[in-house]
């Protein structure tokens, strides 16, 4: 299985009382010019992680076919010659559209697409890679002060994710459908 995700990084935002304003626990420092912002896209299976792509413009239903038909594409063949590999997305709205489900369906032998509820945070395992890269970055010293060095602390991030973790993520599947369908729906522990 394969699911697959992006993930957006860019400035905090910082909630605070109308008398604590100057609170030094209220501040934040921000990067002149605004920052910027820098969006991957990433997969992985039970075997290892995929790449991790940068997106350069907004993922609207092109970009994400381009990356479907140059990246995943080629991975799935290679790792699942037979064709009985499964690909996992979360049902992004590009995820939905016509040119992308058109795509799959031409490619329907190559691999089986599953099918998934929109909008399943609970069921998306490469929210909990995401994570892991985030909780990597917060705890670098200095913290990436331009996109350079926030796109190589990314990437290292990435590559530093134990294969049990994504192992562990896979084989916990089965259990998180499960406490899904018996919380109809709603909040789980995963």
């Amino acid at each position: 299985m394969f699911p697959v995700a992006s993930c957006r990084w860019q400035s905090e935002r910082i909630w605070r009382k109308q008398h604590e304003s100057m609170h030094p626990t209220c501040m934040s420092t921000t990067l002149q010019a605004g920052g910027g912002s820098f969006m991957v896209w990433g997969m992985f299976s039970w075997h290892d992680l995929g790449p991790l792509i940068r997106v350069e413009q907004r993922l609207n239903s092109t970009t994400y076919l381009s990356i479907i038909a140059d990246q995943v594409h080629p991975i799935m063949l290679m790792a699942y010659p037979d064709g009985d590999g499964f690909f996992q997305q979360d049902n992004a709205p590009c995820h939905g559209a016509r040119i992308v489900q058109e795509w799959f369906q031409e490619h329907e032998g190559d691999f089986t697409l599953l099918r998934w509820p929109p909008q399943s945070p609970d069921l998306n395992p490469i929210e909990h890679l995401w994570d892991e890269v985030k909780r990597a970055i917060r705890q670098l010293v200095p913290q990436p002060s331009n996109l350079t060095e926030l796109g190589s602390a990314i990437h290292q991030a990435w590559c530093q994710i134990p294969h049990i973790t994504f192992q562990h993520l896979v084989d916990s599947m089965p259990r998180s459908v499960t406490a899904v369908l018996k919380a109809k729906g709603g909040p789980t522990k995963y």
